[in-house]
């Protein structure tokens, strides 16, 4: 069993991680993060031995929130949403918030293929849910599939282009896969 105290740091640290590492990167310190977390080092590295641990354990809280995003999206598209506007939301995201973040930059280009994996089966077994009623609907093309999101999300244009050409892009996404 845990101790509340040891829960607490580990849940500080992960906060203070993952507001440095979005700010920050991956350049980031072990020593500014404890500071930032109001734990000594020596207590971050018996959490984490190595920065290789504490980023993994970011990412995959990032992950948690990712699939917990859609898992809610897919819940009020249950209730009676509209599927597109849930799908736009979602791409919004996609796009705005990596533009903002190096942690999840860095997660793009260095996350291990089992945890990129595991996420894609969990956010697509949730996107699933929005793509059927989309095409109950009759709001998707035919051909459309949840993997198509996937690939939409891949060629996602980069925080270097400017907002004004992201939100240009979300849009002829969207139109690409509308009925």
């Amino acid at each position: 069993m845990v101790r509340a105290d040891s829960a607490r740091n580990r849940k500080s640290i992960l906060d203070a991680a993952g507001t440095l590492l979005a700010e920050q990167g991956d350049g980031v310190g072990m020593d500014e993060i404890a500071a930032a977390a109001g734990v000594a080092v020596g207590t971050l590295y018996r959490h984490f031995p190595t920065k290789a641990d504490l980023i993994a354990a970011a990412l995959a809280e990032l992950t948690e929130r990712l699939v917990a995003d859609v898992r809610t999206a897919a819940d009020r598209v249950d209730d009676g949403a509209d599927p597109v506007a849930e799908l736009r939301g979602l791409l919004e995201w996609l796009i705005r918030k990596p533009a903002s973040d190096k942690a999840i930059k860095a997660a793009a280009t260095g996350l291990a293929a089992d945890a990129l994996q595991e996420m894609e089966s969990r956010g697509f077994a949730e996107l699933d849910r929005i793509t059927a009623v989309a095409h109950a609907r009759g709001l998707l093309r035919p051909d459309i599939t949840t993997a198509d999101f996937a690939l939409i999300a891949a060629t996602a244009p980069d925080d270097s282009l400017p907002e004004a050409a992201r939100d240009r892009w979300i849009e002829l996404a969207l139109r690409s896969v509308l009925a």
